[in-house]
């Protein structure tokens, strides 16, 4: 059984408390969302714009790293449009006829978000080709020789897709969207404005100074940002009067044993591995894989985005690398080559 890390900034599905508690940390407004500035004016263009027409939005791909709030964006663009916005996603949509139930329960302007759209199967794709491109739904009825084809009218509906793995998803699919935006990973003031606001929500008091301290140890994302919060929280709560000042806020996080960059002990194991076993040479992903027991997608779409943005990890045409910052970080000394 996979351990759960406090770090790991996928949703985490099997806690309905911890889920109902971060649906109320998220932002309904543009007004709301914090970061992201570039995206959210890309988006009031094209929503003014729709609505100045009295059209749907044209159909929207958001990709990055998990936990920049691509689920979240998705949720403010079909409030800042006044539609109701339908969730799902790819894995849950197995057949065709999935996918059809879900387009025939829309309204004229509703919002279909897809979650990981990259994991639809290829049968669901082709029929969201003529649904997103001419409104239309091409089913079969019947089977055999007695079978036919019936095209149905679709309410002019929206599809937002987010996808951390926006290489997986087929051509086809990706150009039908008539916006592609990345979300980037947040700077470290966006997200202490996030703690700040998100322990306004909760009812916690929190000091500046903690709330810059747990904004160093997010890993630059809002979902992260949030969970150590709440455990923040938690232990503010049990250990002391509930304020959370810097000294609750290092004791809590030296108990998650996140360290100052935010890596836990999984990413410096990782790292450490690398390093006893393989030294400055570069690994390919499979090899990591089995040296940690993760894998290989675990390991590009949720340890590697951190580590490559602060230059822990560097993509070498002949694998992965750790560099000389990676090798100070976990007290490695350096090979003989880079010194």
């Amino acid at each position: 059984m996979a351990i759960e890390r406090i770090i790991d900034a996928s949703q985490h599905t099997d806690d309905t408390e911890e889920q109902r508690i971060e649906i109320s940390l998220r932002p309904k407004t543009f007004d709301d969302y914090i970061g992201q500035d570039r995206l959210k004016n890309n988006l009031k263009l094209a929503i003014a714009a729709a609505k100045k027409r009295g059209e749907p939005i044209d159909h929207v791909l958001l990709y990055g790293p998990p936990g920049l709030g691509k689920t979240t964006m998705a949720a403010v663009i079909a409030n800042e449009m006044g539609t109701n916005i339908r969730i799902t996603s790819g894995p849950a949509i197995e057949r065709a006829g999935d996918l059809a139930s879900l387009l025939t329960n829309l309204s004229d302007g509703d919002v279909l978000f897809i979650d990981e759209i990259h994991r639809l199967g290829r049968t669901v794709e082709e029929v969201l080709y003529s649904a997103m491109e001419d409104f239309k739904l091409d089913i079969m009825i019947g089977k055999g020789p007695a079978a036919r084809s019936v095209r149905l009218d679709l309410p002019k509906f929206t599809v937002i897709g987010a996808t951390t793995r926006t290489g997986a998803l087929s051509a086809p699919l990706r150009d039908r969207f008539g916006l592609i935006h990345r979300l980037e990973f947040y700077k470290p003031t966006e997200i202490t404005d996030i703690i700040v606001r998100a322990s306004n929500i909760l009812g916690s008091q929190i000091h500046g100074a903690a709330a810059d301290l747990l904004s160093t140890r997010a890993r630059l994302t809002p979902r992260i940002a949030n969970r150590l919060l709440k455990r923040v929280r938690d232990y503010a709560d049990v250990n002391g009067d509930g304020i959370i000042d810097q000294p609750t806020a290092e004791a809590a996080l030296g108990l998650l044993e996140i360290d100052a960059l935010g890596l836990d002990a999984g990413d410096r194991n990782l790292l450490i591995s690398i390093i006893d076993n393989y030294g400055d040479n570069p690994v390919g992903l499979n090899t990591i894989a089995a040296l940690t027991g993760d894998e290989a997608t675990t390991i590009e779409d949720f340890y590697e985005p951190y580590l490559l943005q602060i230059g822990f990890i560097e993509r070498t045409p002949r694998g992965r690398r750790v560099t000389p910052r990676a090798y100070t970080h976990v007290n490695r000394s350096l090979p003989p080559k880079t010194l």
